[in-house]
């Protein structure tokens, strides 16, 4: 805890005369934010200066903060008369349970005599000047969609469900000024490695202010069930993240590792390939902010020193929707990939039957163009991309090298595998889903026969249709 009189503290005291005409109102606001600034740890304390515009708080568990934020929201509540504060929370739940009526919460800290009303079901709590605080759940982000706030608190920012879209409506939604001219931002969470949260600690120092902590700091107000039950974890990978919030790489869990892809060297011209297929996963149309849609095109080739194996030739992903995707997908079809006498164009369209792609399948069928539906059954997105990891881990699959970083994949490439290795902690899993069914159809169809792949979840009576006689269909296609 801090030794020293903290300059906020002396602010409040040197001012006499205000405490004296503020009644006890502002005594008890003012006795109450002075008795929390005594006893706070350096990392609760807010952030110096006026520069920044999000204070980020990655701190392990039971660390306080969820005290810090509520601590502050209300101060500031307080401190700006007439004005609108939101709390977001990964689900309603979580809103009142933990942020407004927690041990830890708003209603816990805020001095009862400046609250005028505590709504339950509407998740608000209007102070005595006039002030809201609002609570809306990240499970539901439309709902930040029309209303205007002042600033924020944002707990377990890295738990939400909806965080890209949730936190894309939040952006618009704090747009009020204080009285100082600035909107400001409290993201409360323990680490985990989405793309949002690695952005933001990226951008410390500029807009953003970044503080740590471990669950050590505050060991000594912790129960001693929960002391042993956490405490268990040190030394382990969820002990690094849960305990000391160290923002771990995400590749470093992934199924898939780096290494395993193949690089296919800068100056050297493309094999000859036998077989080019694209596989598309189609954004879902259910979303207020869509997932990407994502593309990628194989090349199947017979290496002069190894067994048939499957190379990214191109891979993108983009907000894309039918009827808009139509076009594109035509124009991908159209690609000549190869040079000279070895050019060859793609001989089939892989398209996941849901959402979008419904809709583009039955267009491009009628357009005459090579499509088949995949549908991968009951099997869910990590037992697919498990299923064909022995493929890459094989060394079966090649991804251009680099002309200018030796070791590392070409920059439109980057995405695809930081995506797949990162899986499944990836924020998206566009690409994982477009490569799984990708080389799960070319394995299945023969192309890369591997390791003695079982066949005892085939229909003897499934063949292809798509020009390839006598090879067997993926047995999860329409």
């Amino acid at each position: 805890m801090s030794a020293v009189i903290e300059p906020e503290i002396l602010e409040i005291l040197s001012d006499k005369d205000n405490l004296r005409r503020s009644g006890p109102f502002h005594g008890s606001a003012y006795a109450k934010r002075t008795e929390w600034l005594s006893g706070a740890f350096n990392h609760q304390k807010l952030p110096q200066g006026t520069w920044w515009s999000i204070w980020l708080m990655l701190a392990g568990r039971g660390a306080g903060k969820t005290r810090t934020a509520a601590e502050q929201i209300w101060w500031w509540a307080w401190e700006n008369p007439n004005t609108r504060w939101l709390v977001s929370a990964p689900t309603s739940m979580d809103i009142r349970g933990t942020c407004f009526e927690g041990e830890s919460g708003l209603m816990a800290v805020i001095p009862p005599i400046l609250i005028r009303d505590y709504n339950k079901a509407l998740h608000e709590i209007v102070l005595i000047n006039g002030s809201l605080i609002k609570g809306i759940s990240a499970s539901e982000p439309d709902r930040f969609r029309g209303g205007q706030y002042h600033g924020a608190w944002l707990d377990e920012l890295a738990a939400w469900d909806y965080l890209d879209e949730a936190w894309y409506n939040i952006q618009f939604a704090v747009r009020l000024k204080k009285a100082d001219g600035r909107t400001q931002i409290i993201a409360t969470t323990t680490p985990r490695p989405k793309d949002l949260i690695v952005e933001l600690v990226g951008r410390e120092g500029d807009d953003v202010a970044l503080t740590t902590a471990s669950t050590y700091v505050n060991l000594e107000n912790l129960s001693a069930s929960f002391k042993k039950q956490i405490l268990s974890y040190e030394g382990t990978k969820i002990g690094r993240q849960e305990i000391h919030a160290e923002l771990i790489d995400a590749e470093e869990s992934g199924i898939v590792k780096r290494d395993m892809f193949k690089l296919w060297a800068p100056n050297k011209p493309f094999p000859k390939f036998e077989y080019i297929l694209q596989s598309y996963d189609c954004a879902s149309s259910e979303k207020t902010v869509n997932d990407p849609t994502a593309s990628v095109t194989f090349g199947v080739f017979k290496p002069l020193d190894g067994p048939m194996s499957a190379m990214v030739i191109d891979c993108w992903q983009d907000r894309l929707q039918y009827p808009d995707l139509r076009p594109k997908v035509i124009e991908e079809y159209d690609v000549v990939y190869g040079e000279g006498k070895d050019k060859k164009r793609v001989d089939l369209i892989l398209v996941e039957d849901k959402s979008a792609g419904i809709a583009l399948i039955q267009d491009l069928q009628r357009g005459h163009l090579p499509v088949r539906a995949y549908n991968p059954g009951r099997a869910d997105k990590i037992q697919r991309l498990n299923i064909v990891s022995n493929i890459i881990a094989a060394g079966r699959v090649w991804i251009p090298e680099s002309s200018v970083r030796k070791g590392y994949v070409k920059d439109w490439a980057e995405g695809f595998v930081s995506q797949i290795c990162s899986f499944p902690d990836s924020t998206h899993d566009d690409f994982v889903d477009a490569c799984t069914q990708g080389l799960r159809f070319l394995r299945d169809a023969g192309w890369l026969d591997i390791d003695g792949a079982p066949r005892d979840d085939y229909d003897e009576d499934d063949y292809l249709d798509s020009g390839m006689a006598k090879k067997r269909e993926n047995p999860y296609s329409a």
